[in-house]
């Protein structure tokens, strides 16, 4: 069901609700105030037939007619009981059919005030009245036909009434749901006219700050990011092929060359020198990109564990001091606090090492292996680790690039790499809940901090 129908609905059924709380409360006052006249006008009728006919000997000729015209107007089906109560056998003669003998004790025990009931759709109003030593019980009944036309007459009007409003507000609430809900199935259309070979088209925004303007600035931003990360994948489809084309020619030429004619021993090993450079740079190549992946997922299959943060520092430096060995790598530490907490975070070996490892080794590799410092500080719950070299730096109109996989730098042309290690220590970092940090000006140096919240925080 569309939501604006279910709008249509909903509107409906609380008019509806309304409708019948309106309906029911009318017709429950309108049915009191009709009863309670009735049983006034009962009241009267009953009192007044008690005087005259036990006082119209007293009353002149002239005030018994003018009582007659002003109160015993006949009504509905009017009858008029008149019963002797003997106090001292406690007996009621006669009685009226289909009157409960308590109605009767009822009047004895109101002495003098008015008692009614409701039998059978006959209203029945009862007096005692005392006279000449005799107690007697003066009852008048009568049928509420004009209240009960009325409020019959009424219902059947409530009802129609309620029929013809609902099926009104079921109209026009589709009505108005429908002119509200157009922008929006407008939005909807051209948002389906977008595909991945028109990214480039946008919702057009109206004037206001209503909903719809909001959903549609929403879709843009939307597509922004739709339009930024499916470049991103081309280009990185784009650029991966061809850094693993580049090996894999090399490696194919040569072993070509290699078969095309009988060679030396020397020009063999030459060639198989070659093809094995090339295989390991392919090697390293995937290596990066599968781990490239593999730090794009959410970090929940990745085996965790508490990492000294100090302890991994110095396994960086080792591991750095065997694969170049050459290395100026400075290893400083701050004032280290005494909480091993502050010194540990929850996360994957593994990955971090390869983080710091790859910072590292950019900073040997752009500097011409000239002082690296390698520092790690700890205040109060984040851990920074910075890596600060003197190498050739990166301009500063390029620095926003250089977390694009496969982006390098105008100024590394000198230098063998992909272009995938800050890339990757990035996810990892962020896959930490951590942050990167880059700072640097050509000719002069780089600053690269890792930040990351230790385990007392």
């Amino acid at each position: 069901m569309k939501i604006q129908t279910q709008t249509a609905l909903l509107f409906t059924v609380l008019t509806a609700l309304l409708i019948l709380f309106i309906s029911f409360t009318t017709f429950y006052f309108i049915s009191r105030f009709a009863s309670n006249d009735f049983l006034k006008r009962l009241e009267l009728r009953v009192r007044v037939a008690a005087k005259l006919r036990f006082e119209q000997n007293k009353l002149s000729t002239v005030t018994y007619q003018e009582l007659r015209q002003q109160y015993l107007e006949v009504l509905p089906k009017e009858k008029e009981y008149l019963l002797t109560w003997d106090s001292v056998s406690n007996t009621i003669e006669p009685r009226v059919s289909n009157l409960p003998q308590s109605f009767y004790y009822n009047i004895i025990e109101a002495e003098g005030k008015t008692v009614y009931i409701h039998k059978d759709k006959v209203h029945y109003a009862g007096i005692l009245y005392h006279d000449d030593g005799k107690t007697y019980i003066v009852i008048k009944s009568a049928v509420n036909e004009y209240a009960n036309r009325l409020l019959s007459t009424l219902l059947q009007a409530k009802i129609a009434t309620f029929i013809v409003g609902v099926l009104l507000v079921f109209t026009v609430g589709i009505f108005f749901s429908r002119k509200t809900f157009q922008p929006l199935r407008q939005l909807i259309s051209k948002v389906q006219d977008i595909s991945a070979h028109n990214l480039h088209l946008r919702l057009e925004l109206k004037k206001g700050k209503d909903e719809m303007t909001e959903l549609a600035n929403t879709f843009n931003t939307m597509l922004d990011r739709l339009q930024t990360a499916f470049e991103t994948q081309n280009n990185f489809v784009s650029n991966a092929s061809h850094e693993l084309r580049t090996p894999l020619t090399t490696i194919m030429g040569e072993a070509d060359i290699a078969l095309k004619k009988a060679r030396t021993n020397e020009e063999y090993r030459q060639s198989l020198q070659v093809i094995l450079n090339e295989a390991g740079k392919l090697d390293h190549l995937t290596s990066s990109l599968l781990a490239l992946a593999q730090s794009g997922f959410d970090g929940k299959k990745q085996r965790r564990s508490v990492v000294r943060m100090d302890e991994l520092v110095c396994e960086v430096k080792a591991a750095i001091d065997e694969l170049h060995p050459e290395n100026h790598v400075q290893l400083h530490f701050g004032e280290l606090p005494p909480n091993e907490q502050q010194l540990s975070v929850e996360g994957n070996y593994h990955l971090l090492k390869l983080a710091i490892t790859n910072i590292v080794v950019n900073a040997c590799k752009y500097s011409n292996d000239k002082p690296v410092q390698l520092s790690l500080y700890v205040v109060k719950d984040k851990i920074s680790i910075k890596v600060v070299d003197e190498g050739i730096g990166i301009p500063a109109s390029e620095l926003k690039y250089v977390f694009d996989p496969f982006y390098r730098a105008s100024n590394t042309d000198r230098f063998e790499g992909h272009g995938v290690g800050l890339p990757l220590a990035r996810n990892i970092i962020r896959l930490h809940n951590g942050e990167l940090l880059i700072r640097s000006e050509e000719n002069k140096g780089t600053i690269v901090e890792v930040v990351l919240h230790s385990q007392s925080s």
